[in-house]
C-alpha cells in the first residue's frame, strides 16, 4: 500500500528534476585558429599577412644564411616557378636559432636570399623555438608538438583549410617527390 508521502515525494522529485526532453543551450562552435591569422614582419618592410593567401596553400620554412641546407633556397625557388601560378605561397623566415646561422642583419639575409635566385617573400628575422618564438611557430608546434624545426629549413605546408597538411624535416629538400606530391595535393584540395 502506498500512502500519501510516498506520492507526495515522488511528485516533488519529478518536478525538481530536469526535463530530459528539454534540450540544453546550444554551445557556440568551438573557433580554432588557422594559419592565415599570423602576420610576419616582411624582410624589405611592411607585412606580409598570410590572411592575404587565405584558401591558398602556404610553405612555411625557417632559413638561414650560413647553413649547409642554405642551397635549399635554390630548391624553393623551384617550387615557386612550378607552383606559384598554380596557388602556393612559399615564405621564407630567416632564423638564427640554430646554430647562429643567421647572424646578419637583413641586408646579407637578403644578398643570400639572391645569391640563390629566391624571388619569394622573405621574412625580417625571427624565433622559431621555444617561448619567445614567432605566434605562427608557437600555433605550429602546438598543433604538431612532434614536428617542431629542429633545424634551419624546416618545412609546415599549409592546406587551403589553414591548416598544416604535411611538414618536412631539413632533410628533406624542397624538390624531394614527397614534397611536390604534397604541394600538389594540397593544390588539388577544394
Amino acid at each position: 500500500m502506498i500512502d500519501r508521502r510516498t506520492i507526495l515525494t515522488a511528485a516533488l522529485a519529478a518536478i525538481a528534476a530536469p526535463d530530459a526532453t528539454r534540450s540544453a543551450p546550444a554551445q557556440a562552435p568551438v573557433s580554432r585558429i588557422t594559419a592565415y591569422a599570423f602576420s610576419f614582419p616582411a624582410l624589405a618592410g611592411g607585412d606580409i599577412r598570410l590572411a592575404d593567401h587565405a584558401g591558398r596553400p602556404l610553405l612555411v620554412v625557417n632559413t638561414a644564411s650560413l647553413c649547409g641546407y642554405t642551397p635549399q633556397y635554390a630548391g624553393l625557388q623551384e617550387l615557386w616557378t612550378e607552383f606559384h601560378g598554380r596557388g602556393l605561397m612559399i615564405l621564407g623566415v630567416p632564423s638564427n636559432d640554430f646554430g647562429g646561422q643567421e647572424p646578419g642583419g637583413a641586408t646579407e639575409t637578403a644578398n643570400t636570399a639572391q645569391q640563390h635566385g629566391a624571388t619569394f617573400p622573405i621574412a625580417a628575422k625571427a624565433t622559431v623555438k621555444g617561448p619567445n618564438a614567432h605566434p605562427f611557430y608557437k600555433w605550429a608546434a602546438d598543433a604538431r608538438p612532434r614536428d617542431v624545426p629542429r633545424w634551419n629549413f624546416h618545412k609546415y605546408l599549409v592546406g587551403r583549410d589553414g591548416y598544416i597538411a604535411d611538414v618536412f624535416p631539413e632533410s628533406v629538400a624542397p624538390t624531394d617527390t614527397r614534397v611536390k606530391t604534397a604541394i600538389a595535393r594540397a593544390l588539388a584540395d577544394s
